[in-house]
């Protein structure tokens, strides 16, 4: 009986063993992806008090790594050279606030986006929210950052409207708030921060940039190697699906208080 139970013990230790070599061989077999953060652009990405990456991306690319069953490292890179590091073979990957452009188009290859801004309009309290299109604003006076998508898009089909130009945001809306123009027109992200502060309670968003004529939102995605489309369509099935399942948006909501996809 003694030796029975021997028997029986050795053979659960042999099968607890070959477990173990099974777990330790997938875990083995789990890809692992380097991905590049700048870590200096809050709320999407920035290093906290523990010297540890944070934000709204660092969160994402966790979620879309588990969806890829993939272990991801985040490798901190400063903002220069970040692109030059990919082409080099420094890491796989880069999501870090980097808008899709066609000149980046040229070196590397982008996933799908995984964010936009939206452009808005905001203005006095005074004015009720409602209609921004070019014949609703005609006669306005409506600021907005020079050198920017945004002026372009306001020249060109505003023409009705008085186009303000400012350096920066701030200037523009201090002239909104002192009542020098009757609106500012840029990305929801800058100027969310602005309406959130002591002196923007003079003020609210009118509309969202009108779907005619469509202002074409920045869009920034993953950024990776010509030639790495495998990885590519990994990325693109894994953003997919964290937004089918809600994962974004319960992420986005944590930084955000406006839809970003």
């Amino acid at each position: 009986m003694f030796g029975r139970r021997l028997a029986i013990l050795a053979g659960l230790l042999i099968g607890f063993g070959s477990h173990a070599g099974l777990a330790q061989d997938a875990a083995a077999q789990k890809p692992t992806i380097r991905v590049a953060v700048e870590g200096a652009y809050p709320p999407f990405n920035f290093i906290d008090a523990n010297n540890e990456l944070q934000g709204f991306e660092v969160d994402l690319l966790k979620s879309l790594c588990e969806a890829m069953k993939a272990t991801c490292e985040l490798v901190p890179h400063a903002w220069d050279g970040i692109v030059k590091g990919l082409v080099n073979r420094e890491y796989d990957a880069i999501m870090s606030s980097l808008e899709i452009l066609e000149r980046r188009q040229k070196r590397i290859a982008f996933s799908d986006p995984y964010y936009r801004i939206p452009a808005v309009f905001i203005g006095s309290k005074e004015t009720a929210p409602g209609e921004v299109t070019p014949a609703a604003m005609a006669g306005k006076k409506i600021g907005t950052i020079e050198r920017t998508d945004h002026e372009t898009y306001l020249k060109t089909f505003y023409k009705d409207s008085e186009i303000v130009l400012f350096a920066k945001a701030e200037e523009a809306n201090l002239d909104l708030l002192v009542g020098r123009i009757d609106a500012v027109f840029a990305d929801e992200l800058l100027l969310s921060k602005f309406l959130e502060s002591r002196e923007g309670a003079c003020c609210h968003i009118l509309g969202d940039a009108p779907a005619e004529p469509a202002y074409k939102r920045e869009a920034y995605g993953i950024g990776l190697r010509k030639g790495d489309d495998g990885l590519r369509e990994q990325f693109n099935r894994a953003i997919a699906q964290v937004k089918a399942d809600g994962t974004y948006d319960r992420i986005r909501a944590k930084y955000f208080s406006f839809d970003i996809k």
